[in-house]
């Protein structure tokens, strides 16, 4: 019997039903170290890649891999004397991958506003940019993004010192389908900035405003009323100047949040909480609120009594809390929580801990570090019973999980 050569008995759309068979990346690789044809098809039906490269490979690349639509350049802190990716790099990032939509240089401390113009011209299916800790750029930068990629979905400009109202305003003209939005750090952000966001971009899911010092209640209520049937999470860390007003109006719009972020925020008090968790009993998943030193025992009863899905809890360092908020729990009450941070909350006891534990069985991470009266031989002399896949955190040896961290990530 004659033998048959693949390349004969397969056409190019029945190769790549072969290439698209293969799960793992490592397995396509060697799909293309077959012959020249199979390294042209594996080649042309890659959509991702990630890399290092200067302008020469760059442009190699983009010759090679002509479908690409991700992209990923990051870089990690370690890497911080590094500036990554340049300005004549993104410019033949830009003129080379046409079918872009996501563009992640996150940490490239190289890149200047010169670089973003370049990313406005050509790329127009853009659709993700993550810039965050670009520390060069401006608004003059992010202007040129918002003229030239009008279907941006998510923005991520953490970090970015010189962003000020100018970009919203920028961002709410032209790009209408914007989703997702870090500015975390972007301490020239004011109220006035996000009224004028949200005039246009009024579909945002996620917002992350955490250390925006000059964001108080009338711009985090513009958010929640323009916003009210998109807005999933929200994150204010250690914005000082918001109060009960902005979590009233939160709880008046925004009946679907699910993460929010407010630790730092030290003049909400019960009265706002309780409306709040009232308000979004049902989708409330992830809630960090350390250092909100008005917040009593009458809140966290609200919160585990009333939000059956809630997964994640940061009450560190709100010392007016006690044992009553865990006693309080009745035979029905069942608690999903996974993750409970109590630290620095010096009323809560052994006891309190006690009865948290009769009620919840999914914990799998529980910091008690700086509880005087929580100590492992006081709860070993107790007898508690932790769950077995719980880690609990006594002096802080153990890594927090991410989940409360609050700070910028992808959506």
């Amino acid at each position: 019997m004659a033998s048959v050569c693949v390349n004969d008995a397969l056409n190019d759309d029945e190769l790549r039903w072969v290439l698209s068979k293969l799960d793992r990346d490592k397995d396509k690789e060697v799909f293309g170290l077959v012959c020249k044809r199979w390294l042209h098809l594996q080649s042309t039906d890659r959509k991702k890649l990630a890399a290092r490269a200067g302008p020469h490979m760059l442009g190699r690349l983009a010759f090679r891999f002509t479908h690409i639509v991700e992209l990923d350049f990051s870089q990690s802190v370690s890497r911080s004397f590094y500036p990554g990716v340049t300005d004549s790099d993104l410019t033949v990032i830009a003129e080379g991958f046409k079918c872009l939509r996501d563009l992640n240089l996150h940490n490239c401390k190289g890149i200047t506003d010169t670089g973003l113009a370049s990313v406005g011209r050509c790329l127009s299916l853009l659709q993700f940019l993550d810039v965050s800790y670009c520390k060069k750029l401006s608004d003059k930068g992010v202007s040129a993004v918002s003229q030239g990629c009008h279907d941006l979905r998510a923005l991520h400009l953490s970090g970015c010192r010189y962003i000020t109202n100018k970009s919203l305003k920028s961002l709410s003209e032209r790009c209408r389908d914007l989703e997702a939005l870090g500015l975390q750090g972007c301490t020239n952000i004011t109220d006035s900035g996000l009224a004028s966001l949200v005039k246009g971009c009024r579909k945002i899911k996620m917002l992350d405003i955490n250390k925006c010092s000059n964001v108080g209640d009338a711009g985090v209520s513009c958010v929640a009323k323009a916003c009210a049937y998109s807005l999933k999470t929200l994150k204010l860390l250690d914005c000082y100047k918001v109060g009960n007003q902005s979590i009233t109006s939160l709880a008046q719009f925004c009946k679907s949040l699910e993460i929010l972020i407010i630790g730092g925020c030290r003049d909400i008090s019960d009265e706002s909480m309780i409306l709040l968790v009232d308000s979004c009993k049902d989708s409330l998943k992830n809630l960090r609120m350390d250092w909100c030193l008005n917040i009593s025992d009458s809140s966290l009863t609200c919160i585990l009594k009333q939000c059956k899905n809630l997964e994640a809890l940061d009450i560190g360092c709100c010392e007016e809390l006690t044992d009553h908020a865990f006693l309080d729990l009745g035979g029905g009450d069942v608690l999903g929580l996974k993750v409970l941070k109590v630290s620095n909350c010096p009323k809560i006891t052994v006891k309190g801990i006690g009865k948290l534990l009769e009620k919840c069985n999914s914990l799998e991470y529980l910091d008690v570090r700086s509880l005087p009266h929580v100590t492992e031989v006081r709860c070993s002399e107790a007898g508690l019973e932790f769950p077995k896949c719980c880690k609990v955190n006594f002096s802080g040896s153990l890594t927090e999980p991410d989940v409360l961290l609050g700070y910028s990530g992808v959506p």
